[in-house]
């Protein structure tokens, strides 16, 4: 059974009788940054949160460089492998039915937010970003995403091995490890594949697909996820390839060994999945927007001016 985030104290009445009351168990609530330290002699302890803005035009800045560093990151695990394939979005914070786009056919692995190209949600490349051409079926699938999910301000996709491997099994994953409860009964399969998606009626299949779920297997294509930063969406991107990888050695091990794998529960895969909030995917994934800014040797910057860091 998953822990509970409630516990329950004794308490006494006037009356001399004793009720339970239910409290909230420190340990057990979410911190942003993970474990806290209580009691009365505790510090305050440095938590990484999203960090809030002076400006529209620095959290423009902030998402920009975030973007080309979950690029670099994608590029630096094998993910800019399909020549012009693959595409990150971000929804512009001012133009909020624009997004930025990486330009077709330019290499993950030094992408730079001037590179950055801006597009309405008609196609049309705008200036005040990079005057450069975009793949196609880029935009036709990010455009009907971000158009049906005005929650979202990311979205990541790229065809990986395991994913198209995956994808043409038409399943969803199974909650096999801790890690894939991330995704349950908050991932979708789009079980069609309409060609190349050159046709807006793709793009609204996926979108339709992927519903309010952080993630969609796309049949015979690969997979997408999505979320509130587009650190979040890189690292979920990640995560969900690795559970693809993941349950395709274990099934491939079930069946040599002609036996089947052991599922979690609905409480505990539901327990688990809870934690994995907006705010906890984006910390998840700043280790690797480290290590990206740190390769750059400069080119990247860790902050961007503005940036207010939230306590």
């Amino acid at each position: 059974m998953a822990p509970s985030a409630t516990t329950t104290a004794t308490t006494a009445t006037q009356n001399g009788t004793t009720t339970l009351k239910a409290e909230k168990d420190p340990l057990m609530e979410f911190k942003y940054g993970g474990y806290k330290q209580v009691g009365p002699n505790s510090k305050d302890i440095y938590q990484i949160r999203i960090p809030e803005f002076r400006s529209l035009e620095d959290e423009r800045a902030f998402r920009k460089l975030h973007q080309a560093a979950a690029l670099r990151w994608l590029g630096a695990q094998g993910y800019n492998n399909e020549g012009a394939g693959g595409h990150v979005t971000v929804r512009d914070p001012i133009l909020t039915d624009h997004f930025w786009i990486n330009p077709h056919g330019k290499s993950f692995s030094h992408m730079r937010p001037e590179d950055l190209v801006l597009v309405s949600k008609d196609g049309e490349v705008k200036e005040g970003g990079n005057m450069h051409s975009i793949n196609p079926a880029g935009f036709v699938i990010h455009s009907a995403v971000h158009e049906a999910r005005p929650d979202v301000v990311a979205a990541v996709h790229c065809h990986s091995v395991a994913s198209k491997a995956f994808s043409s099994l038409g399943c969803e994953l199974e909650m096999i490890n801790q890690d894939a409860c991330r995704f349950y009964q908050d991932h979708g399969v789009y079980a069609g594949f309409g060609g190349i998606a050159w046709d807006p009626d793709e793009g609204e299949h996926i979108a339709a697909a992927l519903g309010d779920t952080k993630g969609v297997i796309l049949q015979n294509h690969g997979h997408l996820t999505v979320a509130k930063t587009v650190d979040g969406a890189a690292f979920l991107f990640g995560a969900m390839d690795r559970c693809i990888q993941a349950q395709l050695l274990a099934d491939a091990a079930a069946a040599g060994r002609k036996t089947s794998t052991i599922k979690i529960g609905h409480e505990e895969a539901l327990f688990s999945r809870n934690l994995y909030n907006d705010e906890m995917v984006y910390i998840m994934f700043q280790s690797a927007f480290e290590d990206v800014v740190r390769a750059s040797n400069g080119e990247l910057p860790m902050y961007v001016q503005g940036e207010i860091r939230r306590v």
